[in-house]
């Protein structure tokens, strides 16, 4: 249904450490700058990109608004949840946990803002 996630930043170097190093806690490669200048992941034919605005104004966060990784095991979200505090990211919500169905969760806002959480799959 998706063919990617876009979402700005006011610094795209920060915005790299932070995602190389949350995204390789999760086993995907670092990002790529593309002909038009933006920050691009690629993993199992889904992509993240992020990107000063267009328009010249200032990056802000969709109110509201949250992307959804999946991670392959309870020891990922817990690696990518300390690769995101220790590159810029804040912790947010509850600490890193499991769910009442049997995913394991972690949120945290990127440096610009963003919501982001990490889970496992639910247990069937």
């Amino acid at each position: 249904m998706f063919t990617h996630v876009m979402i700005g930043s006011n610094d795209l170097e920060r915005s790299k450490a932070f995602y190389d190093a949350t995204f390789a806690a999760l086993g995907v490669g670092p990002g790529e700058i593309d002909a038009r200048g933006r920050l691009v992941y690629i993993h199992a034919g889904s992509r993240l990109m992020v990107t000063t605005p267009i328009d010249g104004k200032p990056a802000t966060v969709a109110n509201g608004g949250t992307i959804g990784l999946v991670a392959p095991s309870p020891a990922h979200v817990k690696a990518w949840h300390d690769a995101g505090t220790s590159h810029g990211g804040k912790s947010i919500e509850t600490p890193p946990s499991e769910r009442p169905n049997g995913s394991f969760v972690a949120y945290l806002r990127d440096p610009d803002g963003n919501k982001l959480t990490a889970r496992t799959l639910p247990s069937a």
